[in-house]
């Protein structure tokens, strides 16, 4: 079908309408494309989201399986389940906005759903540029609550999540201390009395340096459910320690934790890399879609 028109001084021409409608089928197909492409990456996430945080509830209410196996006791295995609900949480609640808003086409979540990511994004540089500016200041206030965890190894025993989490550390590295196990002497809590030695936490001692396997496992530790005779009571509650002789790491974390980084290095950037280029991707499919729906619903409008 031709439409014609008039144009001043010429006689009236034909005008192809099929370029326009081309056209327009073209821009339609793409913005479907960009709309499912949103949709089913957020459905992925929201996906892995509900995973995350049904994995942290189960930690909640199955905590003795998981105490023996990962070795961390009650309270810090607690901190670390309620982080993975609440993260599964904010997965699932920033994918259901960009497959509502992509789906259903709603600009207000796709505006939404950008300027969170936005947001998160920004902070990520934030951080990353603050830990490489600030990596001195960042170690000396490691350094400073590490030491203050030994120095009050025990102390309180209603507020012991620190200490068994650096427990955790140094039978994880394979270390003792933050510098050396000189740290944990003179220490009040592993100490009885004046004439015993010195004595660090039951974490420091090395079962592979020794093949009487047999003192390991007289060790009263439990956080990782070593039960003994070993363990000294301490205002009604164990505190396991073992004497400071050779069987003990004889290295610190500072340098076992410098060390793991150097080798994990590339990993860690790239998974930095990684969700940076995710969440770039995500933005701009998101943006596109927001502002080339004004578009076709000006278009719509139009042709009415």
């Amino acid at each position: 079908m031709e439409i014609w028109e008039e144009l001043p001084g010429v006689s009236l021409v034909p005008v192809n309408s099929k370029a326009p409608q081309e056209k327009m089928s073209a821009h339609d197909g793409c913005l479907s494309l960009v709309k499912y492409l949103l949709f089913v990456f957020n459905l992925f996430f929201f996906v892995l989201g509900s995973l995350i945080f049904c994995f942290g509830v189960w930690i909640l209410i199955d905590k003795t399986s998981f105490v023996s196996f990962v070795g961390l006791s009650f309270m810090p295995l607690q901190i670390w389940s309620k982080v993975l609900a609440v993260s599964g949480i904010l997965t699932m609640g920033l994918a259901l906005l960009g497959c509502v808003g992509a789906l259903k086409e709603f600009r207000c979540l796709l505006g939404l759903y950008f300027g969170t990511l936005l947001l998160l994004f920004a902070t990520q540089i934030t951080l990353g540029i603050l830990i490489s500016t600030q990596r001195v200041q960042l170690k000396r206030k490691v350094k400073d609550v590490v030491q203050k965890t030994i120095q009050t190894y025990r102390a309180h025993l209603e507020e012991t999540a620190a200490e068994e989490s650096w427990d955790y550390v140094q039978f994880q590295l394979r270390c003792c201390g933050w510098e050396s196990p000189q740290d944990w002497f003179h220490i009040p809590s592993m100490r009885s009395n004046e004439s015993e030695g010195e004595r660090v936490p039951c974490s420091c001692y090395n079962s592979s340096a020794t093949n009487d396997s047999t003192i390991f496992d007289k060790i009263s530790f439990p956080q990782f459910s070593r039960l003994g005779s070993l363990a000294r009571p301490r205002h009604n509650a164990e505190v396991c320690s073992v004497p400071a002789n050779s069987y003990i790491y004889q290295q610190g974390c500072e340098r076992n934790l410098s060390n793991w980084l150097t080798n994990n290095l590339i990993s860690i950037v790239g998974i930095c890399l990684g969700v940076g280029l995710l969440e770039l991707s995500f933005m701009t499919l998101s943006i596109f879609l927001c502002r080339n729906l004004d578009h076709v619903y000006d278009r719509l409008a139009r042709y009415r």
